[in-house]
């Protein structure tokens, strides 16, 4: 593969996604597409049914000469002739005259790898139901977990870690949604000829490609011009959306598994080396592997809309460069969803430095919480004003702040010590981080349930 990091965990499986990428993958899959294309035009009269019987039986692996297809490929500098080549010598010799009737070499090629990236396309989805499933159970474990919530940078008010893991689920989930809505749109079987107006078979070619489609459990092109790539380009668009969720995942296990703040951590096994000179080192070697890939994944989303831009009915410059973004963007994507499985599977959660940081202000992070209180007897504005006095004498003059609140009459005479001690504890202002924790987890295992069993 080509992705920026190996994992290194004995744990981590791709879940067979390298076995279907590689090249005896790819001649296979070359030759389905060839057996149903000459079944497909048997069936509509186009070449007689023995000679469509005479293909399927060649197209087996074991009777191409792999040894001559590449000496082929050296001479010529074609991709796919030598292939055809030593394909018709495996055919009988009438059936032979058939073979590869009225299509062009994008035709199967790119029919092929559609259909080798919809089978990584269940994978993936089987993948998300996974991580999905794990963040279900994270969320109900923590919906209660208090934590500092955060915006720009800085303290805001008081979350719970399951509210946390629900946003992560809401994103998840609609990022699963629209890989699952895409499929009809990508997953499509072009059988269309040089230019893709079937000019070669005629309107006999359109039936043909529709039994294509349909015996590959594919959807069938409605122009199968070979200038099309926005459905590559759709494909490549979200699996960079799905890799941004997972990528906003590992950002806040890597930043919060700092020292300084000290709330989550990667699971760690014994033997793993973090540094070759600093013994102590125990890297996130999950979450900087998801941001790494992830990354590079970003890049071909804009390389594939200059290229896909090429003028005319055809151009290898742009459909050869999306061969090789589709099935690198496919290695990332796989990369980023093993770790984000095992991540999800096995993060330990520091509940109590959780705490620990939501009350290090001393509760001045519920300032917003005295202030609708104080608000539901004076009025909001008056409040606002009187709360923004006593946070800044705390920040600007390094005060406790329950302190600055008791020694107010005004307050005092509004509330009891009790109740203004009561309003300042992060647990006591949380929201619906709770409710929204299971309301997800149940929506997350749902789905999870789903994916897991259609796939």
């Amino acid at each position: 593969m080509r992705a920026l990091y190996d994992s290194k965990s004995k744990t981590i499986s791709d879940r067979g996604v390298k076995a279907i990428l590689s090249d005896s993958e790819k001649w296979k899959s070359w030759l389905l597409v060839e057996a149903e294309l000459a079944k497909a035009q048997a069936e509509e009269g186009f070449i007689p049914e023995w000679a469509a019987e005479g293909i399927r039986q060649a197209c087996r692996l074991e009777n191409l000469d792999l040894e001559e297809m590449e000496r082929i490929k050296k001479k010529i500098g074609h991709g796919f002739v030598p292939f055809l080549k030593v394909l018709l010598k495996a055919c009988p010799e009438e059936s032979g005259r058939y073979l590869h009737y009225g299509v062009t070499t994008q035709n199967i090629q790119q029919t092929s790898q559609l259909y080798q990236m919809k089978k990584v396309h269940h994978i993936f989805l089987r993948m998300c139901g996974e991580i999905l499933e794990n963040l279900s159970a994270l969320a109900v474990k923590h919906k209660g977990t208090v934590m500092p919530g955060r915006t720009h940078g800085k303290h805001a008010v008081p979350i719970t870690y399951g509210y946390k893991v629900s946003v992560w689920i809401s994103e998840l989930l609609n990022a699963a949604e629209r890989m699952e809505e895409c499929e009809k749109r990508v997953f499509q079987v072009m059988m269309g000829g040089a230019v893709g107006s079937f000019n070669a078979m005629g309107e006999a070619g359109i039936r043909v490609q529709g039994r294509v489609a349909e015996s590959l459990g594919m959807y069938s092109m409605p122009v199968p011009s070979r200038s099309i790539s926005s459905h590559k380009e759709e494909y490549i668009m979200n699996l960079a959306l799905l890799c941004n969720v997972c990528h906003k995942m590992a950002e806040e296990v890597y930043y919060t598994g700092m020292e300084e703040f000290g709330e989550v951590s990667e699971a760690f096994q014994e033997g793993t080396v973090g540094s070759s000179t600093m013994p102590q080192k125990i890297n996130p070697k999950l979450a900087k592997g998801m941001i790494a890939n992830s990354q590079k994944l970003y890049s071909m989303v804009s390389l594939g809309l200059f290229s896909s831009v090429r003028m005319f009915e055809g151009d290898s410059s742009s459909y050869m460069l999306y061969d090789g973004m589709l099935e690198e963007a496919l290695e990332l994507t796989a990369e980023v969803l093993m770790r984000m499985e095992e991540l999800t599977r096995t993060i330990h959660v520091n509940q109590d430095r959780m705490y620990e940081n939501a009350w290090k202000n001393r509760g001045l992070d519920n300032s917003e919480w005295v202030m609708m209180n104080v608000a539901a007897k004076t009025g909001k504005d008056r409040a606002h004003e009187l709360m923004y006095e006593k946070a800044m004498k705390v920040e600007l003059e390094g005060c406790d702040y329950l302190s600055v609140l008791l020694e107010d009459d005004f307050l005092t005479g509004l509330f009891t010590g009790q109740e203004l001690e009561a309003m300042i504890r992060p647990e006591n202002y949380v929201g619906c981080g709770a409710k929204l924790a299971e309301t997800m987890a149940e929506k997350a295992a749902e789905k999870a349930k789903r994916l897991k069993e259609e796939r």
